[in-house]
Order: structure tokens, then C-alpha cells, then sequence
């Protein structure tokens, strides 16, 4: 019988994906197959609140402090850019969900359980709270920022949508894009990226190309929505800064409700093109030879 320490490389992976079967863990996705050690929950979950508070933190706060140079192609790009270099960066750990659609839509596929999607969900919360309260200090210290005035990046519709036009002397004169609008793009621009993120991490696809993929998906989604309501597809970014802008509270259900509706029909419609649902991953232990960081 041959042992370990003469199979080579491929059987070793052969045998190592037959042992996930037969142990009933769901089907490695093209992020975990780069990294075959399993991470600790708890640095899954301090992933996640890190990943979101960089996220939050590099894209709204372009908006924030250098909106008015960069402009929308600007602040779209840092969104998509900074998502780009996060699933590099903590994919192979937490699986960079660093927002509820997405966990939302990899626990309707099976690739999370219930458990685990709590924890994220509140990880990335927590993680984008500390980013608003962090781009708020620094914006504040500069003597020409007007809170009332101009926010801090918040997500709005009719009166508090970024097409709204102001009078000279203040005050809206023309309201900008409507409810129904919003509704829209925020399901269907969320179900985009989230099958998006799905799709290119399924084990049928390329991990090089995964980050490109979703960052770049990110990048186009906010080209498209920053007129309409400044863009959310991620209630975690949207509850952030709600706090700092008048008017944001009050229409921030939209934009947890809808995001985390259009995150569950990506999945859907992942899973109707990809044909199957991921196992769950045992939550007791990792497979036997993988070693807990």
C-alpha cells in the first residue's frame, strides 16, 4: 500500500477532496482551494469587520472627502478597487462577504450556515459602524465641512437622491430619482453582484480572475446607481453612515430590506444556471489532516 510520503501532489489533492465528500462538507470554492488550512471562527469573523471597515471606510470616504475632484467615475472605482484587493487579501479566510447580501445569498446556496451568517452579518455591521464613525472624526476636523449640508455619504431617494436639485439659497427645488426607482436598482444591482461573487467563486471558475471579476462588478453597478441613490447594494455600507446625514435614518429600511431581498435572487439565479446547491461545511471540526489556525 503506498503511503502519504509517496503520492504526489495530485493525489494527495485527489484524496483530500474525497475526503471532504465522503465527510459530507460542501464543494470548495475557487478562493478555498488556494488556501487548504481552515481558519478559526473567530478570524473569519474579525475578517469580516475588518474587510467591511476597509471597504466603508476607502470608498465612502473617497466619496466624502475627495468626491468633488474624483467624481462619480472616481468613487466608483474606489469601490470596486478596494472590494478587488479585499478578496485577494481576506477571500482565502472569511470568503470576503463584507456585506449581508452576500452572506445572505451564500446561506441560501448552503455554503454558510445560519449560524455563521449571524455572526458575519453582525462582524460587518459593527466593522462599517467603526468606518462612518472614523470618516465623520476626519471630515469634521476640516472648518468648511457642513454636516447639515453635505452629509456623509448616505444612500436617499426623492429629496435626498444625489439627481435632486437645490435652490440657490438651499432647499430642494426638484426632487431626484423616486422610491420605485430605488427598489429597483438596489434588488437588481444587488442580485447582480452577488451572482456575480457566486459565479466566480465557484470551483468551476478561475481563482486569478475572481477578484477582477467582482471588483470590476462593483465598479459598473456604481456607475449606474450613484445619480439614482448614491448607490448601496450593501445595507452594512448603508447603515455606516446613516447616522451623519438628515433625512437617512428614515429611509435607511429601504436599503437593508431590498439589498438583502436582491442578494437572495442572485442566488437564485445562480442557482438556476449552475444547476446545484453547495453542502454545508461540518461546523464541529475541519476535515481530518487540515490543521485550525
Amino acid at each position: 500500500m503506498t503511503n502519504e510520503h509517496e503520492t504526489g501532489p495530485e493525489d494527495r489533492a485527489a484524496n483530500r477532496k474525497a475526503d471532504r465528500v465522503r465527510g459530507g462538507a460542501e464543494p470548495e470554492t475557487a478562493l478555498e482551494a488556494v488556501e487548504k488550512e481552515e481558519f478559526s471562527d473567530a478570524k473569519k469573523y474579525a475578517a469580516e469587520a475588518i474587510g467591511t471597515f476597509v471597504l466603508v471606510f476607502s470608498a465612502v470616504g473617497t466619496a466624502v472627502f475627495a468626491g468633488d475632484k474624483v467624481g462619480n467615475l472616481g468613487v466608483a472605482l474606489a469601490f470596486g478597487l478596494t472590494l478587488l484587493f479585499l478578496v485577494y487579501a481576506i477571500g482565502p479566510i472569511s470568503g470576503c462577504h463584507v456585506n449581508p447580501a452576500v452572506t445572505v445569498g451564500q446561506l441560501a446556496i448552503g455554503r454558510v450556515t445560519a449560524k455563521r451568517a449571524v455572526f458575519y452579518i453582525v462582524a460587518q455591521i459593527l466593522g462599517g459602524l467603526v468606518a462612518g464613525v472614523t470618516i465623520y472624526s476626519v471630515a469634521q476636523s476640516l472648518p468648511t465641512y457642513d454636516r447639515a449640508a453635505q452629509g456623509l455619504g448616505a444612500n436617499g431617494w426623492g429629496p435626498h437622491s444625489p439627481s435632486a436639485v437645490e435652490g440657490p439659497l438651499g432647499g430642494v427645488l426638484i426632487d431626484g430619482y423616486g422610491i420605485g426607482a430605488t427598489m429597483i436598482v438596489e434588488v437588481l444591482l444587488t442580485a447582480l453582484l452577488v451572482f456575480v461573487v457566486l459565479a466566480a467563486t465557484d470551483q468551476a471558475s478561475d481563482v486569478l480572475l475572481a477578484g477582477v471579476s467582482i471588483g470590476f462588478t462593483l465598479t459598473v453597478i456604481h456607475l449606474i446607481s450613484i445619480p439614482i441613490d448614491n448607490t448601496s447594494v450593501n445595507p452594512a455600507r448603508s447603515i455606516a453612515v446613516a447616522p451623519y446625514q438628515d433625512g437617512a435614518l428614515a429611509q435607511l429600511w429601504l436599503f437593508i430590506l431590498f439589498p438583502l431581498i436582491g442578494g437572495a435572487l442572485g442566488a437564485l439565479v445562480y442557482r438556476s444556471l449552475f444547476g446545484r446547491f453547495a453542502g454545508l461545511r461540518p461546523s464541529v471540526a475541519p476535515p481530518a489532516g487540515v490543521r485550525r489556525r
